[in-house]
């Protein structure tokens, strides 16, 4: 039969299970991609698994996150990395080389290979024609032991491309239209594949910005063809010789379809503080701003700040916008410098800083309260910038540089000034230097790790107990992030090999008596969460520290993908509503009594609890094997 491209790649790829919509299916992975913020975690697993060294055939450690070095902890755990990389056979990409994503992309991505990454926004290698997924930390070190990547087999959504996408107007509007008209459940459980004559016009770059957002729509993951787009990309980073074809077959068909004529689109900005928040720049123009960001992997691409420092060029920006320039790689600064774009920003009063995720992740250029910033950036959750009361849009280069000109929100297409067309280099700058290389075998079984004050080991977490009885310690409410599960930034993400200290920041956004109420609960408490709960960012300490605080069990109406898959490799109980009414007769403090629980799991999918003398029914959607951990205590008990 003739299949479409992620048919392919999984096809290929597949182990066990069968390809139709909803059943488990095991792919073969063969790359890896971990970065600092989760991949602290990722090398304690596998120590705690015991590997000797990662069985696929390219694992690549990044230090992209945590890179202000206010105290030893960054620093130390940037050390532990780059011992452990030595010890397990991995590449190593240290601070400062850049973002992970871009700089994978670079230097390793090529058409037709699978991958896994402890990184929501994994899924941007799609623009190579990769099946690429972001999963929790546990997973990527399994993969690195060889084991299969488990998911259920998602549906195959379809995006048809036609036109070209008109001065003023580029890739960030177009996953923003895709936002607008799907919202951020808009892609659970599918995969979404691009395709149609629209594609000659989006090169490698353009198609990343499209594919990393496809985190947004809770996307499983993202795909493209590899067709001559992405060969001209591959020889450009001087990799020819790693393109291989990979389009659909004529005749593929898909399981859900959707049309985007790219002519007719206009500048778009999510408003706080959602990626679904989408409206046209238009219907906002005259809010005040005070910040300008641009870089991040949603905006990665040599193209996305020369176009800024074009229509910068000349001018300067206005008195009251700190301009925050954040090159994503060495190689894409090296470009920038050798293209005279780095002095047109730095002339037009622009800061430049060291390349990495930076304010994307609240390490840095946090905003003033309640001040508008407009960021070239894929999430914009409450609090994500650093600062609690923000106010964080998220819009093109096109759009930023326009607000960084006039101080307000400006459709860029009023500015007085024609469209700037950038010409690119032929060959991009390819810093191969940078990158550390794994260590013969005999040589790696030589290293230790080498663990800071800051670093602890992985707690030990106990099987789930037939009967129990569970207060629950909080309740709230509809698309709760991973974010405001545990904060990222600048004070928390320092914790991050320290679970017990971490813990104490679990909900501060959301309930900052939340860590100290639940930690005083013996025996264990429920959360209960309302629509999409956990979207948003694949850190494991979302669930890891909760889990620490006692957490068994967490009933929500829906969850996202990956924070769902994090809680049962790590012993919680993941429960939907069977009716979803049930919801609003559950309050913070009610005891959920579970009887013969164990029992429960393994006979059906139906769960039922006592709650004040009444039953509710809950409804669980693990595989067998997912059972089978959670009953032990999580993935690397049961394994």
């Amino acid at each position: 039969m003739a299949q479409n491209v992620a048919e392919k790649l999984i096809s290929s790829h597949l182990e066990s299970g069968s390809m139709t919509p909803g059943e488990e299916i095991a792919v073969r992975i063969d790359h890896t991609l971990t970065q600092d913020a989760t991949g602290t975690l990722v090398m304690l697993e596998l120590e705690a698994l015991g590997l000797d060294r990662v069985q696929t055939e390219t694992s690549v450690q990044y230090v992209d996150h945590n890179l202000l070095q206010t105290d030893e902890k960054n620093s130390e755990d940037h050390i532990l990395l780059r011992s452990a990389a030595a010890r397990f056979g991995l590449w190593y990409s240290p601070a400062g080389n850049g973002v992970s994503h871009p700089v994978h992309q670079s230097r390793f991505g090529r058409p037709g290979v699978t991958m896994v990454g402890s990184d929501s926004h994994t899924c941007a290698a799609g623009a190579l024609g990769m099946l690429a997924i972001g999963v929790g930390g546990l997973e990527v070190a399994t993969a690195m032991a060889g084991d299969p990547l488990y998911i259920d087999m998602p549906q195959i959504m379809g995006v048809e491309l036609s036109g070209e996408l008109p001065p003023w107007v580029s890739a960030k509007d177009v996953i923003l239209e895709m936002l607008r008209r799907h919202g951020v459940k808009g892609g659970v459980g599918r995969i979404i594949e691009y395709y149609g004559d629209g594609l000659w016009s989006l090169t490698a770059m353009d198609r990343h910005v499209i594919a990393n957002m496809g985190a947004e729509l809770g996307a499983t993951t993202t795909v493209f063809p590899a067709d001559e787009e992405v060969r001209r990309y591959l020889v450009a980073a001087d990799r020819g010789d790693d393109f291989t074809e990979l389009v659909a077959d004529e005749g593929a068909t898909y399981d859900l379809h959707d049309s985007i004529d790219l002519s007719t689109l206009e500048p778009l900005i999510a408003a706080p503080s959602s990626p679904g928040n989408v409206r046209p720049v238009r219907d906002c123009a005259g809010e005040e701003v005070f910040q300008v960001v641009v870089g991040s992997s949603a905006n990665p691409g040599l193209r996305d700040f020369a176009i800024v420092a074009e229509i910068l060029d000349g001018a300067q920006a206005h008195q009251q916008v700190s301009l925050d320039i954040n090159p994503t790689s060495r190689e894409v600064l090296a470009d920038l410098i050798a293209g005279g774009w780095l002095t047109k920003l730095v002339s037009s009063g622009a800061r430049i800083h060291q390349s990495g995720c930076m304010g994307c992740i609240g390490m840095g250029e946090a905003p003033a309260k309640g001040r508008n910033s407009l960021r070239t950036m894929p999430r914009n959750f409450p609090g994500r910038s650093g600062t609690d009361e923000d106010s964080v849009w998220l819009c093109s280069p096109e759009t930023a540089a326009a607000a960084a000109l006039t101080g307000e929100i400006t459709d860029p297409r009023d500015l007085d000034a024609e469209y700037p067309r950038v010409r690119l280099p032929e060959r991009f700058s390819a810093n191969r230097s940078m990158l550390i290389p794994p260590l013969p075998p005999d040589e790696a079984r030589e290293v230790e790790l080498i663990k800071g004050s800051n670093i602890s080991s992985l707690p030990d977490f106990d099987p789930l107990p037939e009967d129990i009885d569970l207060p629950i310690a909080l309740k709230v409410g509809d698309d709760i992030s991973t974010d405001g599960i545990l904060p990222a930034g600048s004070r928390v993400l320092p914790y991050r090999s320290n679970i017990p200290k971490i813990s104490e920041f679990t909900f501060t956004q959301v309930d900052p008596t939340y860590a100290k109420r639940a930690a005083a609960l013996e025996g264990g408490h429920a959360i209960v969460g309302g629509e999409n709960y956990g979207q948003g960012s694949s850190r494991e300490h979302a669930v890891i520290a909760p889990r620490y605080l006692g957490l068994r069990v967490v009933i929500a109406k829906s969850m996202a993908r990956i924070h769902w898959q994090n809680l049962a490799n790590f012993g919680v109980l993941a429960l939907d509503f069977a009716d979803g009414s049930d919801y609003d007769s559950l309050s913070q403090g009610d005891v959920l009594e579970f009887r013969d629980l164990r029992e429960q799991l393994g006979k059906s999918r139906s769960i039922t609890a006592e709650v004040a003398g009444r039953s509710v029914n809950f409804q669980h959607r693990l595989s067998p094997r997912q059972v089978e951990m959670v009953l032990a205590g999580g993935r690397i008990a049961n394994r």
